[in-house]
């Protein structure tokens, strides 16, 4: 973990405790999205870990993957494709279910967000068990999308969401550990 990023921006993640259930740390990041430099930071560090690579079309995962994914996208000049909870696309979509570390939950991706063999990076906020990404990376994969990397600001390594994307031969890429 890089001592810089935990210095400037771990302070602003705000821990809520037993939301939205009893027993879950919820890691809101709303602080640094308010704070100009903290999110200025964040994004410019995504553009430039990505402004030599070959991206095609980032995708952000509702709601929190779209406020860091979309400007990633613009920076970048490539495609934003968002990934929604399910219900609110409403053209042909994919639907994925999976399991939060609260309950379960479905994602849909539109059937035309890229062409076949895009290079997609996917990008959220956190990373906590994994379910939420790991039914978006289906669905890119599902799409024939080539996964260049699943970034987040954080993740939570108790509960191995990032180790779980990585068993899966996946590139991932935090800013922050908690």
């Amino acid at each position: 973990m890089n001592t810089y990023f935990h210095d400037m921006l771990a302070p602003a993640i705000r821990t809520v405790p037993d939301w939205p259930i009893e027993g879950v740390q919820f890691r809101d990041i709303t602080p640094v999205l308010e704070d100009p430099t903290r999110y200025r930071i964040l994004i410019d560090t995504f553009v430039h870990r990505y402004i030599d690579e070959q991206i095609d079309v980032v995708a952000g995962v509702d709601a929190r993957g779209f406020i860091l994914g979309a400007p990633v996208a613009y920076a970048l000049n490539t495609a934003f494709t968002p990934i929604r909870k399910a219900g609110k696309l409403p053209a042909e979509t994919l639907s994925r279910s999976y399991t939060l570390e609260y309950g379960e939950a479905a994602l849909e991706m539109n059937k035309d967000a890229f062409a076949p063999g895009a290079r997609v990076l996917l990008v959220d906020d956190l990373i906590a068990t994994g379910g939420t990404l790991g039914a978006a990376v289906d669905m890119i994969k599902a799409l024939d999308g080539e996964l260049v990397e699943v970034a987040a600001l954080a993740k939570i390594d108790a509960l191995g969401g990032a180790e779980r994307m990585q068993a899966l031969g996946l590139k991932v890429f935090t800013l922050l550990d908690f």
